[in-house]
């Protein structure tokens, strides 16, 4: 029998306990139309290990806890882009912003991209920060100032460390930003060092306990639930709310919403974004 991972049938048996991992692991839910591009992205593994079935791939992610995490990563859906719905940005920058500059002065300020990906979305909040012109970025001297970038795979983690993009993919950053924070040569485009600064990158399960004690005076959280089931959606929601100072702002994706006890916790202030009220713990 050939060996590797193309000519593989994934069964509905295999499906099945792919499926169960991801919900255990990543609570990422695989609906039965997720098989072939389940198959597909796991071609590439099943070929690593020299395997021709998937039953034998579902008998090593039994006991290979590496390759185990290797598959979450691999099905995981990693999907962005510089400035993503913008009107996010228009209302971080016009509404948020003026409201935490003065506090800047007398206390930390914290903001977290949560589901990072390759780093635009966290990048895109540092170049807000930073200004449209290196003059506006006076404010943040002196001042504590950190974003923190979570996601569950390490290889985009280290992307955003990095910090290193194409020309093409920077094209959507509004030029006085992108002539005041980006680095271009040739088809690089490499965030300046002002702005990779304010950012601290890790990998992070949403669904496991977080390291972090402060809490945050914006979330971004965006596009991610949407791989999600209802009650994972209520769980990873109120944990966000419960990680939110009063007075913060919390910012999701174009297709989502809050459910369950978050719902009731929270203010809109704008398309899919919510303020936690004043006095709220």
């Amino acid at each position: 029998m050939p060996q590797g991972g193309d000519n593989a049938t994934l069964r509905p048996a295999d499906f099945a306990a792919i499926a169960a991992i991801m919900q255990s692991d990543a609570r990422i839910h695989l609906s039965d139309a997720k098989v072939t591009l389940v198959q597909s992205r796991l071609a590439r593994r099943l070929r690593q290990h020299g395997l021709a079935n998937f039953a034998d791939y579902v008998g090593v992610l039994g006991h290979d806890a590496d390759e185990r995490a290797a598959m979450v990563v691999a099905l995981t859906t990693n999907h962005t882009h510089f400035f993503r719905e913008n009107h996010h940005f228009d209302h971080f920058r016009d509404v948020a912003m003026p409201r935490l500059q003065p506090q800047a002065r007398h206390r930390p300020l914290r903001i977290w991209s949560a589901g990072c990906s390759t780093g635009e979305e966290v990048h895109s909040i540092a170049m807000c920060l930073l200004g449209p012109a290196r003059s506006a970025a006076g404010w943040l001297r002196g001042a504590d100032v950190k974003l923190l970038a979570t996601d569950l795979a390490p290889h985009v983690v280290a992307a955003t460390r990095r910090g290193v993009y194409t020309t093409a993919s920077v094209a959507p950053v509004p030029a006085p930003y992108r002539s005041a924070w980006i680095h271009e040569d040739g088809d690089d485009a490499t965030m300046a060092d002002p702005a990779r600064a304010l950012v601290t990158a890790q990998v992070l399960n949403l669904f496991e306990p977080w390291p972090m004690r402060r809490q945050f005076d914006v979330i971004f959280c965006r596009n991610v639930m949407i791989y999600f089931d209802d009650a994972a959606k209520s769980e990873l929601e109120a944990r966000l709310v419960d990680s939110l100072a009063p007075g913060g702002y919390l910012y999701i994706g174009h297709s989502e919403r809050l459910i369950g006890p978050a719902a009731a916790r929270m203010e809109s202030c704008g398309q899919t974004i919510y303020t936690k009220p004043e006095g709220r713990s």
